[in-house]
Protein backbone atom coordinates (compact mmCIF):
# COMPACT_ATOMS: atom_id res chain seq x y z
CA UNK A 1 0.00 0.00 0.00
CA UNK A 2 2.54 2.28 0.73
CA UNK A 3 4.05 1.43 -2.64
CA UNK A 4 1.10 2.72 -4.02
CA UNK A 5 1.19 5.60 -1.81
CA UNK A 6 4.85 6.53 -3.55
CA UNK A 7 3.57 5.64 -6.91
CA UNK A 8 0.88 8.25 -6.68
CA UNK A 9 2.44 11.09 -5.14
CA UNK A 10 4.53 12.88 -7.53
CA UNK A 11 1.74 12.83 -10.14
CA UNK A 12 -0.13 15.60 -7.88
CA UNK A 13 3.29 16.80 -7.28
CA UNK A 14 3.47 17.57 -10.84
CA UNK A 15 0.28 18.68 -11.38
CA UNK A 16 0.24 15.57 -14.20
CA UNK A 17 -3.02 14.39 -13.14
CA UNK A 18 -6.13 13.43 -14.27
CA UNK A 19 -9.62 11.84 -13.05
CA UNK A 20 -8.82 8.78 -13.47
CA UNK A 21 -6.17 9.53 -10.76
CA UNK A 22 -8.25 11.23 -8.13
CA UNK A 23 -10.09 8.29 -8.12
CA UNK A 24 -7.38 5.85 -7.13
CA UNK A 25 -5.49 8.50 -4.82
CA UNK A 26 -8.90 7.78 -2.88
CA UNK A 27 -9.47 5.03 -3.30
CA UNK A 28 -5.42 4.58 -1.75
CA UNK A 29 -6.45 6.85 1.00
CA UNK A 30 -9.45 5.20 1.92
CA UNK A 31 -7.95 1.85 2.17
CA UNK A 32 -5.11 3.39 4.89
CA UNK A 33 -7.77 4.71 6.51
CA UNK A 34 -9.43 1.74 7.34
CA UNK A 35 -5.69 0.11 8.24
CA UNK A 36 -4.53 2.98 10.66
CA UNK A 37 -7.54 4.61 12.19
CA UNK A 38 -10.07 1.40 11.87
CA UNK A 39 -12.09 3.66 9.96
CA UNK A 40 -13.64 2.94 6.04
CA UNK A 41 -15.05 5.67 4.40
CA UNK A 42 -18.82 4.94 2.91
CA UNK A 43 -19.59 5.78 -0.58
CA UNK A 44 -21.36 8.62 0.50
CA UNK A 45 -18.38 10.05 2.36
CA UNK A 46 -16.02 9.51 -1.19
CA UNK A 47 -18.85 10.95 -2.86
CA UNK A 48 -18.33 14.21 -0.36
CA UNK A 49 -14.84 14.39 -0.34
CA UNK A 50 -15.04 14.57 -4.46
CA UNK A 51 -17.44 17.26 -4.22
CA UNK A 52 -15.42 19.33 -1.34
CA UNK A 53 -11.91 19.03 -3.44
CA UNK A 54 -13.67 20.28 -6.61
CA UNK A 55 -14.74 23.44 -4.93
CA UNK A 56 -18.13 22.98 -3.95
CA UNK A 57 -19.72 22.97 -0.10
CA UNK A 58 -20.98 19.18 1.21
CA UNK A 59 -24.10 19.35 3.02
CA UNK A 60 -23.65 15.95 5.31
CA UNK A 61 -25.88 15.70 8.00
CA UNK A 62 -24.99 15.46 11.28
CA UNK A 63 -22.89 12.17 12.20
CA UNK A 64 -21.75 11.63 9.04
CA UNK A 65 -18.37 11.63 9.77
CA UNK A 66 -17.28 15.00 8.54
CA UNK A 67 -13.66 14.60 10.13
CA UNK A 68 -12.88 11.61 8.11
CA UNK A 69 -14.11 13.28 5.08
CA UNK A 70 -11.65 15.94 5.10
CA UNK A 71 -8.67 13.75 5.13
CA UNK A 72 -9.19 12.70 0.98
CA UNK A 73 -8.86 15.92 -0.27
CA UNK A 74 -6.31 17.19 2.23
CA UNK A 75 -4.19 14.57 1.33
CA UNK A 76 -4.45 14.97 -2.52
CA UNK A 77 -4.04 18.85 -1.34
CA UNK A 78 -0.86 18.00 0.88
CA UNK A 79 0.94 15.44 -1.64
CA UNK A 80 1.03 18.83 -4.26
CA UNK A 81 3.09 20.15 -1.63
CA UNK A 82 1.74 23.95 -1.38
CA UNK A 83 0.28 23.47 1.63
CA UNK A 84 -3.56 22.64 2.79
CA UNK A 85 -5.68 24.43 5.55
CA UNK A 86 -8.05 22.53 7.26
CA UNK A 87 -10.08 24.94 9.26
CA UNK A 88 -12.67 24.47 11.74
CA UNK A 89 -14.87 26.25 14.58
CA UNK A 90 -12.76 26.16 18.04
CA UNK A 91 -9.57 25.59 18.76
CA UNK A 92 -10.41 22.05 20.58
CA UNK A 93 -11.31 20.74 17.30
CA UNK A 94 -8.56 21.39 15.32
CA UNK A 95 -5.98 19.94 17.97
CA UNK A 96 -8.11 17.02 18.29
CA UNK A 97 -8.88 16.36 14.64
CA UNK A 98 -4.74 16.80 13.82
CA UNK A 99 -4.00 14.28 16.51
CA UNK A 100 -7.02 11.70 15.62
CA UNK A 101 -6.18 12.11 11.92
CA UNK A 102 -2.32 12.44 12.22
CA UNK A 103 -1.55 8.53 11.88
CA UNK A 104 -3.43 8.57 8.68
CA UNK A 105 -1.37 11.51 7.15
CA UNK A 106 1.79 10.49 8.14
CA UNK A 107 1.45 7.02 6.82
CA UNK A 108 0.63 8.65 3.50
CA UNK A 109 3.65 10.53 3.78
CA UNK A 110 2.96 13.72 4.83
CA UNK A 111 3.62 16.35 7.55
CA UNK A 112 0.52 17.54 9.48
CA UNK A 113 0.25 20.64 12.23
CA UNK A 114 -2.00 22.63 13.92
CA UNK A 115 -1.98 26.22 15.23
CA UNK A 116 -4.02 27.24 18.21
CA UNK A 117 -4.65 30.69 20.16
CA UNK A 118 -1.47 30.28 22.75
CA UNK A 119 0.88 29.35 19.98
CA UNK A 120 3.99 31.66 19.42
CA UNK A 121 5.21 32.81 16.16
CA UNK A 122 8.08 30.11 15.84
CA UNK A 123 5.16 27.20 16.71
CA UNK A 124 2.32 28.92 14.26
CA UNK A 125 5.31 28.54 11.65
CA UNK A 126 6.62 25.09 11.88
CA UNK A 127 2.43 24.56 12.12
CA UNK A 128 2.00 26.61 8.85
CA UNK A 129 5.04 24.64 7.24
CA UNK A 130 3.64 21.25 7.58
CA UNK A 131 1.51 19.63 4.65
CA UNK A 132 -1.60 19.67 6.04
CA UNK A 133 -2.42 22.24 8.70
CA UNK A 134 -5.36 22.25 11.03
CA UNK A 135 -6.73 25.38 12.60
CA UNK A 136 -9.88 27.99 13.20
CA UNK A 137 -10.64 30.57 10.81
CA UNK A 138 -9.81 33.54 13.63
CA UNK A 139 -6.33 32.35 14.19
CA UNK A 140 -5.79 32.21 9.77
CA UNK A 141 -7.32 35.15 9.32
CA UNK A 142 -5.30 36.85 12.48
CA UNK A 143 -1.98 35.27 11.34
CA UNK A 144 -2.29 36.47 7.47
CA UNK A 145 -3.20 40.27 9.00
CA UNK A 146 0.02 39.96 11.12
CA UNK A 147 2.03 38.49 7.92
CA UNK A 148 1.14 41.58 5.82
CA UNK A 149 1.83 43.83 8.67
CA UNK A 150 5.28 42.39 8.69
CA UNK A 151 5.59 42.65 4.94
CA UNK A 152 5.02 46.50 4.98
CA UNK A 153 4.39 48.08 1.94
CA UNK A 154 5.51 45.07 -0.37
CA UNK A 155 2.78 43.38 -2.15
CA UNK A 156 4.21 39.61 -2.56
CA UNK A 157 6.82 37.61 -1.02
CA UNK A 158 9.34 37.57 -3.69
CA UNK A 159 9.13 42.25 -3.75
CA UNK A 160 9.42 41.53 0.16
CA UNK A 161 12.81 39.13 0.19
CA UNK A 162 14.14 41.73 -2.49
CA UNK A 163 13.77 44.65 -0.14
CA UNK A 164 15.13 42.80 2.61
CA UNK A 165 18.50 41.89 0.66
CA UNK A 166 18.78 45.85 -0.73
CA UNK A 167 19.06 47.31 2.76
CA UNK A 168 20.78 44.46 4.15
CA UNK A 169 18.15 43.22 6.46
CA UNK A 170 18.06 46.12 9.20
CA UNK A 171 16.88 49.12 7.15
CA UNK A 172 12.95 49.50 6.24
CA UNK A 173 12.55 46.89 4.32
CA UNK A 174 9.83 44.26 5.24
CA UNK A 175 10.63 41.91 7.76
CA UNK A 176 10.38 38.21 6.41
CA UNK A 177 11.72 36.31 9.35
CA UNK A 178 8.07 37.63 11.30
CA UNK A 179 6.32 35.74 8.50
CA UNK A 180 4.50 32.40 9.70
CA UNK A 181 2.00 31.28 6.99
CA UNK A 182 3.19 29.99 4.06
CA UNK A 183 0.42 31.06 1.66
CA UNK A 184 -3.43 30.09 0.77
CA UNK A 185 -3.00 27.68 -1.84
CA UNK A 186 -6.58 25.44 -0.63
CA UNK A 187 -8.53 25.47 2.57
CA UNK A 188 -11.63 23.21 3.50
CA UNK A 189 -13.78 24.91 5.97
CA UNK A 190 -15.70 22.96 8.79
CA UNK A 191 -18.97 23.94 9.60
CA UNK A 192 -18.91 26.05 6.60
CA UNK A 193 -22.38 27.62 7.30
CA UNK A 194 -21.09 28.81 10.71
CA UNK A 195 -17.06 30.33 9.44
CA UNK A 196 -18.79 31.37 5.76
CA UNK A 197 -22.10 32.78 6.58
CA UNK A 198 -22.78 33.44 10.15
CA UNK A 199 -19.36 35.19 10.93
CA UNK A 200 -19.12 37.21 7.59
CA UNK A 201 -21.06 40.24 9.06
CA UNK A 202 -17.90 41.09 11.11
CA UNK A 203 -14.87 42.10 10.25
CA UNK A 204 -11.13 40.96 11.92
CA UNK A 205 -9.19 43.79 13.23
CA UNK A 206 -5.50 43.80 14.50
CA UNK A 207 -4.99 47.07 16.56
CA UNK A 208 -2.50 48.69 18.68
CA UNK A 209 -2.29 50.49 21.88
CA UNK A 210 -3.73 54.36 22.18
CA UNK A 211 -3.88 55.66 25.53
CA UNK A 212 -6.21 57.91 26.17
CA UNK A 213 -6.96 59.27 29.98
CA UNK A 214 -9.58 62.12 28.87
CA UNK A 215 -11.59 59.30 26.72
CA UNK A 216 -11.78 56.95 29.47
CA UNK A 217 -13.48 59.27 31.89
CA UNK A 218 -16.21 60.60 29.39
CA UNK A 219 -17.43 57.21 28.89
CA UNK A 220 -17.68 56.65 32.79
CA UNK A 221 -19.37 59.98 32.42
CA UNK A 222 -21.39 59.00 29.56
CA UNK A 223 -22.85 56.13 31.49
CA UNK A 224 -23.69 57.88 34.73
CA UNK A 225 -25.47 60.40 32.21
CA UNK A 226 -27.39 57.60 30.35
CA UNK A 227 -29.08 56.80 33.66
CA UNK A 228 -30.54 60.01 33.44
CA UNK A 229 -32.47 59.55 30.51
CA UNK A 230 -36.06 57.70 30.44
CA UNK A 231 -36.97 54.74 27.35
CA UNK A 232 -40.15 56.24 25.55
CA UNK A 233 -39.78 60.09 27.18
CA UNK A 234 -36.02 60.98 26.06
CA UNK A 235 -35.28 58.22 23.07
CA UNK A 236 -36.45 54.71 21.53
CA UNK A 237 -34.79 52.06 21.27
CA UNK A 238 -35.64 49.99 18.10
CA UNK A 239 -34.71 46.12 18.57
CA UNK A 240 -34.52 44.91 15.12
CA UNK A 241 -32.30 47.51 13.46
CA UNK A 242 -30.25 47.44 17.25
CA UNK A 243 -29.87 50.89 17.37
CA UNK A 244 -31.28 53.65 19.78
CA UNK A 245 -32.49 57.25 18.98
CA UNK A 246 -32.41 60.00 20.95
CA UNK A 247 -35.26 62.70 20.56
CA UNK A 248 -35.60 66.04 20.41
CA UNK A 249 -36.79 66.23 24.27
CA UNK A 250 -34.04 63.76 25.29
CA UNK A 251 -31.14 66.21 23.37
CA UNK A 252 -32.69 69.30 25.43
CA UNK A 253 -32.58 67.19 28.50
CA UNK A 254 -28.56 66.23 27.69
CA UNK A 255 -28.11 69.92 26.92
CA UNK A 256 -29.33 70.74 30.54
CA UNK A 257 -27.16 67.98 31.91
CA UNK A 258 -24.16 69.01 30.70
CA UNK A 259 -24.36 72.74 30.67
CA UNK A 260 -21.68 73.29 33.06
CA UNK A 261 -19.82 70.18 31.95
CA UNK A 262 -17.22 71.65 29.29
CA UNK A 263 -14.68 69.44 27.90
CA UNK A 264 -15.19 66.68 25.47
CA UNK A 265 -19.34 67.82 26.74
CA UNK A 266 -19.10 70.59 25.51
CA UNK A 267 -19.61 70.02 21.28
CA UNK A 268 -23.27 68.35 20.94
CA UNK A 269 -22.41 66.09 18.08
CA UNK A 270 -20.44 64.94 20.44
CA UNK A 271 -22.40 64.41 23.53
CA UNK A 272 -24.67 62.81 21.86
CA UNK A 273 -22.43 60.17 20.44
CA UNK A 274 -21.16 59.17 24.08
CA UNK A 275 -24.49 59.21 25.64
CA UNK A 276 -26.47 56.98 22.46
CA UNK A 277 -23.92 54.71 22.97
CA UNK A 278 -23.94 54.25 26.21
CA UNK A 279 -27.50 53.66 25.96
CA UNK A 280 -27.20 51.13 23.35
CA UNK A 281 -24.65 49.27 25.57
CA UNK A 282 -27.69 49.55 28.88
CA UNK A 283 -30.87 48.45 26.48
CA UNK A 284 -29.93 46.62 23.73
CA UNK A 285 -26.68 44.32 25.44
CA UNK A 286 -27.45 41.74 27.96
CA UNK A 287 -25.25 40.47 30.25
CA UNK A 288 -24.75 36.39 30.00
CA UNK A 289 -25.95 36.85 26.59
CA UNK A 290 -23.88 38.49 24.73
CA UNK A 291 -20.89 38.92 26.95
CA UNK A 292 -19.91 37.93 30.81
CA UNK A 293 -17.92 39.10 33.29
CA UNK A 294 -14.97 37.08 33.57
CA UNK A 295 -12.36 38.37 36.09
CA UNK A 296 -13.68 41.33 36.04
CA UNK A 297 -13.66 41.96 32.54
CA UNK A 298 -16.00 42.29 29.74
CA UNK A 299 -16.01 38.72 27.72
CA UNK A 300 -17.89 39.01 24.14
CA UNK A 301 -20.01 35.56 23.61
CA UNK A 302 -20.05 34.79 19.97
CA UNK A 303 -23.73 34.33 19.98
CA UNK A 304 -24.00 31.70 16.64
CA UNK A 305 -22.25 29.19 19.07
CA UNK A 306 -22.35 30.25 22.27
CA UNK A 307 -18.38 30.58 22.94
CA UNK A 308 -16.31 33.36 24.62
CA UNK A 309 -14.23 35.51 22.49
CA UNK A 310 -11.27 36.65 25.17
CA UNK A 311 -9.44 38.54 22.40
CA UNK A 312 -12.15 40.50 20.47
CA UNK A 313 -13.50 43.70 21.69
CA UNK A 314 -16.46 46.22 19.87
CA UNK A 315 -15.80 48.83 18.19
CA UNK A 316 -16.59 52.63 18.01
CA UNK A 317 -16.57 52.82 21.83
CA UNK A 318 -18.92 50.16 22.36
CA UNK A 319 -16.94 48.05 24.57
CA UNK A 320 -16.00 50.79 27.03
CA UNK A 321 -19.70 51.66 26.61
CA UNK A 322 -20.37 48.21 28.32
CA UNK A 323 -17.28 48.34 30.49
CA UNK A 324 -19.00 51.50 32.39
CA UNK A 325 -22.20 50.31 32.49
CA UNK A 326 -21.21 47.38 34.30
CA UNK A 327 -18.54 49.60 36.09
CA UNK A 328 -15.56 47.12 35.73
CA UNK A 329 -12.16 49.06 34.63
CA UNK A 330 -12.41 50.60 31.14
CA UNK A 331 -9.93 49.74 28.75
CA UNK A 332 -8.19 52.69 26.71
CA UNK A 333 -9.94 52.53 23.13
CA UNK A 334 -7.53 51.38 20.69
CA UNK A 335 -6.45 52.07 16.84
CA UNK A 336 -6.80 50.02 14.30
CA UNK A 337 -3.98 48.64 12.41
CA UNK A 338 -4.98 45.83 9.88
CA UNK A 339 -8.15 44.98 8.83
CA UNK A 340 -10.48 42.16 6.81
CA UNK A 341 -13.16 40.64 6.73
CA UNK A 342 -14.10 36.89 6.43
CA UNK A 343 -15.42 36.82 3.57
CA UNK A 344 -12.33 39.08 1.80
CA UNK A 345 -9.85 36.76 3.21
CA UNK A 346 -11.53 33.34 2.08
CA UNK A 347 -11.81 34.65 -1.69
CA UNK A 348 -8.21 35.03 -1.53
CA UNK A 349 -7.50 31.54 -1.51
CA UNK A 350 -6.73 29.80 -4.70
CA UNK A 351 -8.72 26.74 -3.86
CA UNK A 352 -11.59 26.51 -1.26
CA UNK A 353 -14.27 23.69 -0.56
CA UNK A 354 -16.32 23.08 2.50
CA UNK A 355 -18.34 21.01 4.46
CA UNK A 356 -21.24 21.39 6.75
CA UNK A 357 -24.45 19.77 8.26
CA UNK A 358 -26.90 22.92 6.94
CA UNK A 359 -25.76 24.45 4.14
CA UNK A 360 -28.95 24.42 1.54
CA UNK A 361 -30.19 27.24 3.12
CA UNK A 362 -27.03 29.60 2.34
CA UNK A 363 -26.58 27.77 -1.46
CA UNK A 364 -27.41 31.08 -3.06
CA UNK A 365 -25.08 33.40 -1.06
CA UNK A 366 -22.21 31.15 -0.55
CA UNK A 367 -22.18 30.77 -5.07
CA UNK A 368 -22.51 34.67 -5.10
CA UNK A 369 -20.11 35.32 -2.50
CA UNK A 370 -17.31 32.50 -2.74
CA UNK A 371 -18.44 30.89 -6.02
CA UNK A 372 -18.97 27.69 -4.23
CA UNK A 373 -22.02 25.56 -4.95
CA UNK A 374 -23.73 23.27 -2.43
CA UNK A 375 -24.10 19.52 -2.80
CA UNK A 376 -26.40 17.39 -0.88
CA UNK A 377 -24.65 14.07 -0.15
CA UNK A 378 -27.66 11.65 1.18
CA UNK A 379 -27.36 9.81 4.57
CA UNK A 380 -25.34 6.66 4.79
CA UNK A 381 -28.79 5.23 6.17
CA UNK A 382 -32.03 6.77 7.09
CA UNK A 383 -32.93 9.36 9.36
CA UNK A 384 -35.37 8.25 11.85
CA UNK A 385 -35.98 10.83 13.98
CA UNK A 386 -39.39 12.29 15.08
CA UNK A 387 -39.81 15.73 14.51
CA UNK A 388 -42.46 17.47 16.59
CA UNK A 389 -44.41 20.46 15.81
CA UNK A 390 -43.77 23.53 17.84
CA UNK A 391 -45.54 24.60 20.87
CA UNK A 392 -46.27 27.89 21.06
CA UNK A 393 -46.91 29.01 24.14
CA UNK A 394 -48.00 33.06 25.11
CA UNK A 395 -45.77 33.90 28.20
CA UNK A 396 -41.99 32.62 28.84
CA UNK A 397 -43.26 31.65 32.19
CA UNK A 398 -45.63 29.18 31.02
CA UNK A 399 -42.56 27.62 28.37
CA UNK A 400 -40.29 27.09 31.05
CA UNK A 401 -42.61 25.22 33.49
CA UNK A 402 -43.75 23.15 30.70
CA UNK A 403 -40.10 22.71 29.30
CA UNK A 404 -39.06 21.29 33.04
CA UNK A 405 -41.96 18.89 33.12
CA UNK A 406 -41.22 17.39 29.45
CA UNK A 407 -37.88 16.86 31.22
CA UNK A 408 -38.86 15.19 34.34
CA UNK A 409 -41.28 13.12 32.18
CA UNK A 410 -38.09 11.88 29.65
CA UNK A 411 -36.19 11.53 33.23
CA UNK A 412 -38.85 9.33 35.04
CA UNK A 413 -38.23 7.16 31.71
CA UNK A 414 -34.28 7.11 31.51
CA UNK A 415 -34.18 8.84 28.32
CA UNK A 416 -31.43 11.49 27.85
CA UNK A 417 -32.80 15.09 27.19
CA UNK A 418 -30.76 17.58 25.65
CA UNK A 419 -31.75 20.93 25.90
CA UNK A 420 -30.90 23.99 23.82
CA UNK A 421 -31.12 27.40 24.80
CA UNK A 422 -30.13 30.67 22.93
CA UNK A 423 -28.06 32.42 25.71
CA UNK A 424 -26.42 31.81 29.07
CA UNK A 425 -28.49 33.62 31.30
CA UNK A 426 -31.49 31.24 29.92
CA UNK A 427 -29.37 27.92 30.68
CA UNK A 428 -28.45 29.31 34.16
CA UNK A 429 -32.21 30.05 34.73
CA UNK A 430 -33.46 26.44 33.50
CA UNK A 431 -30.53 24.94 35.78
CA UNK A 432 -32.22 27.15 38.98
CA UNK A 433 -35.10 25.18 38.04
CA UNK A 434 -33.87 22.11 37.73
CA UNK A 435 -31.92 22.05 40.86
CA UNK A 436 -35.49 23.00 42.67
CA UNK A 437 -36.84 19.86 41.44
CA UNK A 438 -33.94 17.79 42.47
CA UNK A 439 -32.75 16.65 39.03
CA UNK A 440 -29.30 16.07 38.21
CA UNK A 441 -28.29 17.44 34.83
CA UNK A 442 -25.28 19.08 33.20
CA UNK A 443 -24.90 22.85 31.72
CA UNK A 444 -23.25 23.56 29.00
CA UNK A 445 -22.37 27.18 28.29
CA UNK A 446 -19.44 29.88 27.38
CA UNK A 447 -18.81 30.54 31.05
CA UNK A 448 -18.35 26.79 31.35
CA UNK A 449 -17.09 25.97 28.11
CA UNK A 450 -13.97 23.48 29.50
CA UNK A 451 -16.11 20.66 30.24
CA UNK A 452 -17.25 20.73 26.44
CA UNK A 453 -15.54 17.34 25.18
CA UNK A 454 -16.65 15.71 28.52
CA UNK A 455 -20.44 16.62 28.48
CA UNK A 456 -21.44 16.24 24.74
CA UNK A 457 -19.65 12.96 24.74
CA UNK A 458 -22.06 11.29 27.93
CA UNK A 459 -24.51 13.69 26.72
CA UNK A 460 -26.59 10.21 25.03
CA UNK A 461 -26.42 8.05 28.04
CA UNK A 462 -29.35 6.85 29.81
CA UNK A 463 -30.78 9.42 32.21
CA UNK A 464 -28.74 12.19 31.42
CA UNK A 465 -29.82 15.53 31.08
CA UNK A 466 -27.65 18.30 29.25
CA UNK A 467 -28.66 21.55 29.52
CA UNK A 468 -26.50 23.86 26.57
CA UNK A 469 -26.43 26.76 24.71
CA UNK A 470 -25.77 26.35 20.75
CA UNK A 471 -22.02 25.53 21.13
CA UNK A 472 -23.46 22.40 21.97
CA UNK A 473 -22.45 19.10 20.05
CA UNK A 474 -20.53 21.08 16.72
CA UNK A 475 -17.85 18.67 15.64
CA UNK A 476 -18.47 16.23 18.51
CA UNK A 477 -20.19 12.91 18.46
CA UNK A 478 -23.29 11.95 20.89
CA UNK A 479 -23.41 8.31 21.14
CA UNK A 480 -26.50 6.47 22.63
CA UNK A 481 -26.00 4.50 25.98
CA UNK A 482 -27.43 0.86 26.25
CA UNK A 483 -30.49 0.96 26.06
CA UNK A 484 -31.35 3.67 25.06
CA UNK A 485 -32.48 3.31 21.07
CA UNK A 486 -35.46 0.98 22.53
CA UNK A 487 -36.49 4.43 24.41
CA UNK A 488 -36.51 6.58 21.65
CA UNK A 489 -33.44 7.74 21.47
CA UNK A 490 -32.06 11.01 22.16
CA UNK A 491 -34.40 13.49 23.11
CA UNK A 492 -33.74 17.37 21.44
CA UNK A 493 -35.69 19.83 23.58
CA UNK A 494 -35.34 23.52 21.50
CA UNK A 495 -36.33 26.22 24.34
CA UNK A 496 -36.84 28.71 21.71
CA UNK A 497 -36.33 29.59 17.98
CA UNK A 498 -33.34 31.17 16.05
CA UNK A 499 -33.07 33.67 13.41
CA UNK A 500 -31.96 31.23 11.17
CA UNK A 501 -33.30 27.54 10.51
CA UNK A 502 -29.99 26.37 9.74
CA UNK A 503 -29.24 26.62 14.01
CA UNK A 504 -32.31 25.10 14.58
CA UNK A 505 -31.34 22.16 12.02
CA UNK A 506 -28.09 21.74 14.13
CA UNK A 507 -29.58 21.36 17.38
CA UNK A 508 -32.56 19.05 15.82
CA UNK A 509 -28.96 16.91 13.79
CA UNK A 510 -28.03 16.44 17.32
CA UNK A 511 -30.41 13.43 17.56
CA UNK A 512 -31.39 10.45 15.15
CA UNK A 513 -27.38 10.11 14.19
CA UNK A 514 -26.58 7.27 11.29
CA UNK A 515 -29.75 5.33 11.51
CA UNK A 516 -30.48 5.36 15.73
CA UNK A 517 -34.00 6.75 16.64
CA UNK A 518 -34.21 10.48 17.73
CA UNK A 519 -36.82 12.81 18.90
CA UNK A 520 -36.67 16.67 18.70
CA UNK A 521 -39.11 19.53 19.69
CA UNK A 522 -39.22 22.83 20.06
CA UNK A 523 -41.23 25.46 22.39
CA UNK A 524 -41.48 28.75 21.22
CA UNK A 525 -42.71 32.06 23.32
CA UNK A 526 -44.70 35.04 22.25
CA UNK A 527 -42.25 37.23 23.98
CA UNK A 528 -39.08 35.10 21.98
CA UNK A 529 -36.00 37.39 20.46
CA UNK A 530 -36.94 36.50 16.98
CA UNK A 531 -40.90 37.71 17.09
CA UNK A 532 -39.62 40.96 19.18
CA UNK A 533 -36.98 41.89 16.73
CA UNK A 534 -38.09 40.54 13.07
CA UNK A 535 -42.06 40.11 13.26
CA UNK A 536 -44.21 43.28 12.63
CA UNK A 537 -46.94 44.02 14.86
CA UNK A 538 -49.97 41.84 12.78
CA UNK A 539 -47.66 38.68 12.55
CA UNK A 540 -47.34 39.09 16.49
CA UNK A 541 -51.11 39.58 16.71
CA UNK A 542 -51.35 36.40 14.91
CA UNK A 543 -48.87 34.95 17.13
CA UNK A 544 -50.30 35.74 20.49
CA UNK A 545 -54.14 33.91 18.25
CA UNK A 546 -51.89 31.12 17.23
CA UNK A 547 -50.36 30.16 21.07
CA UNK A 548 -51.90 28.54 23.86
CA UNK A 549 -51.58 29.32 27.47
CA UNK A 550 -50.05 26.29 30.21
CA UNK A 551 -49.89 23.65 27.57
CA UNK A 552 -49.16 25.57 24.61
CA UNK A 553 -50.81 25.03 21.58
CA UNK A 554 -49.70 23.45 18.17
CA UNK A 555 -50.89 24.47 14.86
CA UNK A 556 -50.52 25.34 10.98
CA UNK A 557 -50.69 28.81 11.21
CA UNK A 558 -47.95 28.80 14.29
CA UNK A 559 -44.80 27.14 12.30
CA UNK A 560 -45.92 29.27 8.95
CA UNK A 561 -45.59 32.37 11.20
CA UNK A 562 -42.19 31.41 12.88
CA UNK A 563 -40.85 30.20 9.05
CA UNK A 564 -41.51 34.00 7.91
CA UNK A 565 -40.21 35.62 11.10
CA UNK A 566 -37.18 33.51 10.33
CA UNK A 567 -37.01 34.30 6.30
CA UNK A 568 -36.60 38.13 7.40
CA UNK A 569 -33.89 37.54 10.27
CA UNK A 570 -32.57 36.06 7.02
CA UNK A 571 -33.16 38.61 4.75
CA UNK A 572 -32.07 41.08 6.81
CA UNK A 573 -28.91 39.50 8.31
CA UNK A 574 -27.67 39.17 4.25
CA UNK A 575 -28.52 42.46 3.82
CA UNK A 576 -25.89 43.20 6.53
CA UNK A 577 -23.42 40.94 5.17
CA UNK A 578 -23.95 42.42 1.59
CA UNK A 579 -23.13 45.75 3.20
CA UNK A 580 -19.97 44.66 4.42
CA UNK A 581 -19.08 43.15 0.79
CA UNK A 582 -20.16 46.40 0.20
CA UNK A 583 -17.13 48.63 1.85
CA UNK A 584 -14.40 45.57 0.99
CA UNK A 585 -14.84 46.50 -2.68
CA UNK A 586 -15.47 50.17 -2.28
CA UNK A 587 -11.69 49.72 -0.52
CA UNK A 588 -10.53 47.86 -3.03
CA UNK A 589 -11.60 50.40 -5.92
CA UNK A 590 -10.86 53.73 -3.85
CA UNK A 591 -8.28 53.53 -1.56
CA UNK A 592 -5.75 51.19 -3.65
CA UNK A 593 -3.48 54.49 -4.00
CA UNK A 594 -2.86 54.05 -0.23
CA UNK A 595 -0.60 50.50 -0.40
CA UNK A 596 -0.99 47.45 -1.17
CA UNK A 597 -4.13 45.03 -0.73
CA UNK A 598 -4.93 43.13 2.21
Amino acid sequence: LQAAIEDIKPVFARGRDKSADLERAFAVISEAAWRKLNMRPYLVQVAAAFAIYNGCCAELATGEGKTLVATLPATVAGWRARGCHVLTVNDYLAKRDAEEMGPLYRFCGLRVGYVIGDMKPPERREGYLADITYTTNKEACADFLRDRLAMGRQRGLSSALLSRIADGGIGMGARTDRLVMRGMEFAIVDEADSILIDEAVTPLIISGESPNEEQVEAFAEAAELATKLENGKHYKVNHRWREVVINNRGKAELDDLTEEMGGVWAGRRRREELVTQALTARELFIRDQQYVIREDKVVIVDESTGRLMPDRTWRDGLHQAIEAKEKVEIQPPKITLARVSFQRFFRLYKKLGGMTGTGWESRNELWTVYRMPVVRIPTNKPCIRKQMPDRIFRRADDRWRAVVEQIRQKHALNQPVLVGTRSVDASELLSEMLNELGLPHQVLNAVRHKEEAEIVQYAGQPGRITVATNMAGRGTDIKLGPGVPELGGLFVLATERHESRRVDRQLYGRAARQGDPGLAESYVSCDDELFLRYAPKWMRRLIRLASGGKNGKRSILGSWLIRMAQARANRFAARQRRSVLRSDDWLDENLAFAGPDL
